[in-house]
């Protein structure tokens, strides 16, 4: 493979009609514009990229891709990295905590660009039986539903504060124009606005209300977590209100978390909680 995707290096440089030495001396520019030496690509180091199965660090690799006017993403899918794939690679990983979900550059998408004339959004239904054609569409088009009000989590797998509402391993869309507490009562627990907060230890989800100048964050009943108190403004803010939220209903795998999760945590069980007086259930 390795060899493959340095052939593949070459006849797209011959395509874009470069030699060898162009690329070495495009790279110099590179090198002496940000003054870093790890961007030169000399001639004998190309001629083994190109013909011996050398692969280029992540230096030369970006360095090509700017000689070569390619997204990096371009450059690793001629070695048999798909780039595109990193978010449903991400999802397969497990992290513990819970935190903000950074960006993700990919080109393109697959998605349904055709749907069967049956479709009803009133009733459930399975979308993957009424999906007539799927495309790779250039994320480029997507641009105008930009929304830059909303942020992305990611719930810890070992964060259980809003279970069973959220899920552990959920992620999260935040609309971040959303940030004052909403206060009243609330016709359910699915009624009342669950709030994304960045503290100074990381990252929580759970409903909020304020008592004096203190952020109270109360987890859902069923959970077994304790509340947690901050000084608001301080040791915690408020990025803004859950709207959306996508997440596993897989229950035997989740049980066996949170068992593995609660066996891991009984040390702690002498810590004494922090309870609020006349605190009413949601």
């Amino acid at each position: 493979m390795d060899d493959d995707g340095g052939r593949r290096l070459r006849e797209l440089r011959q395509r874009l009609g470069l030699t060898v030495r162009d690329v070495q001396r495009a790279s110099e520019k590179l090198a002496s514009k940000h003054r870093n030496p790890n961007l030169l690509i000399n001639k004998a180091r190309l001629s083994d990229i190109e013909s011996k199965g050398v692969l280029p660090n992540l230096y030369k690799l970006y360095a090509l891709a700017a000689i070569y006017k390619q997204g990096l993403g371009d450059l690793l899918s001629l070695y048999g990295v798909d780039a595109n794939s990193l978010p449903s690679d991400m999802a397969d990983t497990r992290i513990p905590t819970t935190r903000l979900v950074g960006s993700v550059e990919i080109s393109a998408v697959r998605m349904p660009v055709q749907l069967e004339p049956v479709f009803d959004l009133r009733e459930t239904t399975n979308l993957g039986r009424l999906i007539a054609k799927w495309g790779t569409l250039p994320l480029s088009l997507l641009s105008a539903f930009e929304n830059s009000k909303f942020t992305f989590g990611y719930i810890g797998t070992e964060d259980w504060t809003m279970f069973p509402v959220l899920q552990p391993g959920s992620f999260v869309q935040v609309d971040e124009s959303k940030r004052r507490i909403e206060e009243g009562s609330w016709a359910s627990e699915y009624d009342r606005p669950i709030y994304f907060v960045e503290t100074r230890t990381g990252f929580a989800c759970a409903w909020c209300s304020v008592e004096g100048g203190n952020l109270v964050l109360q987890p859902h009943p069923l959970s077994g977590q304790r509340v947690r108190l901050f000084r608001y403004g301080y040791d915690a803010e408020i990025i803004g209100q859950v709207v959306g939220v996508a997440m596993r209903l897989d229950q035997r795998r989740l049980s066996i978390a949170r068992q593995s999760s609660t066996e891991r945590t009984e040390s702690t069980r002498d810590v004494p909680a922090i309870r609020l007086p006349d605190q009413a259930e949601p």
